[in-house]
């Protein structure tokens, strides 16, 4: 059995009420890690979603549903597993909020070795159309905006950013051994049309990482992306799991489990000498 080294150790985990967020911090749970869990709860816009469409289907009404939980089943899944956890609302627009943040970390479960940037903001947008909103795969489009520039570059790039200026800043001071940061991307980060403030504040966000990895590097901090497919959180209805399934070389369209997995060995012992890569994880979909 391999040791990864974790136990005991402390993780933030961002956007940790659903999907990939949620499944990663119980994995990290799991492995003996104390996890503070943040989210930021988005009710759905359109409220005849529940009328439109079953939210127990995957598709817009499920993901919208997701968007808008608690941590409440998060904990209780990790209290479950005997592990500690605590959870958090935070909007990450506001810069304010990182310092408490990592305050309450401290307070609640000690000093934090291992940061996951995984919270995102998504609204499709298009440098294309000046006119009505337009759709892609169900979802709805919009011209860019300041406001969507914006709105993306906050969350995406901005806060993690600072979240990893925050974390270094306190892990020098806290005298860790081997502090890890795992920011998740998308592999469609260096073009993405039709969401083109998502992919390009993604963009920014690898960028950030690897300029960290070399600034940390004399700390023993390792910095690393992954670089992720079509991950099902409840988004791909069906039809768009089957169009997203052909792109795949092993026919397996991602659960967070899958990403979750690699998470868990970039904070671990064994990923000790990995920094500054950006990981494809999606069966094949995008490589390098």
């Amino acid at each position: 059995m391999i040791d990864p080294k974790l136990k005991n150790k402390v993780a933030i985990v961002t956007g940790a009420n659903h999907g990939i967020g949620a499944t990663t911090a119980k994995a990290l749970s799991a492995q003996g890690v104390k996890v503070f869990i943040t989210y930021y709860r988005i009710p759905p816009e359109d409220k005849s979603l529940e009328i439109k469409s079953d939210p127990s289907i995957p598709g817009d009404a499920m993901y919208k549903a997701n968007l808008a939980k608690d941590a409440t089943e998060v904990l209780d899944a990790i209290k479950q597993i005997g592990g500690q956890a605590v959870a958090y609302e935070y909007d990450l627009s506001n810069t304010d909020v990182i310092k408490e943040m990592f305050d309450k970390a401290e307070q609640e479960l000690g000093s934090v070795e291992i940061l996951v940037n995984n919270a995102a903001y998504c609204k499709p947008d298009t440098l294309l159309f000046d006119n009505d909103e337009k759709s892609v795969s169900g979802h709805s489009m919009n011209t860019i905006s300041a406001e969507t520039h914006d709105k993306h570059f906050a969350i995406n790039s901005r806060a993690v950013a600072l979240m990893m200026n925050e974390f270094t800043k306190r892990y020098q001071k806290s005298n860790g051994s081997g502090g890890r940061i795992i920011n998740i991307s998308s592999d469609g980060d260096d073009c993405f049309p039709t969401e083109v403030s998502y992919g390009a504040s993604k963009a920014a966000l690898v960028s950030y990482s690897r300029s960290a990895a070399v600034e940390f590097g004399p700390l023993g901090i390792t910095v690393n992306v992954l670089s992720l497919g079509a991950v099902q959180t409840g988004w791909m209805s069906p039809e768009i799991e089957k169009q997203e399934l052909e792109t795949i070389p092993l026919r397996k369209i991602g659960q967070p489990e899958d990403v979750a997995d690699v998470i868990v060995f970039l904070a671990s012992d064994q990923a000790r000498w990995i920094t500054g890569q950006k990981i494809y994880v999606g069966g094949g979909h995008r490589m390098i």
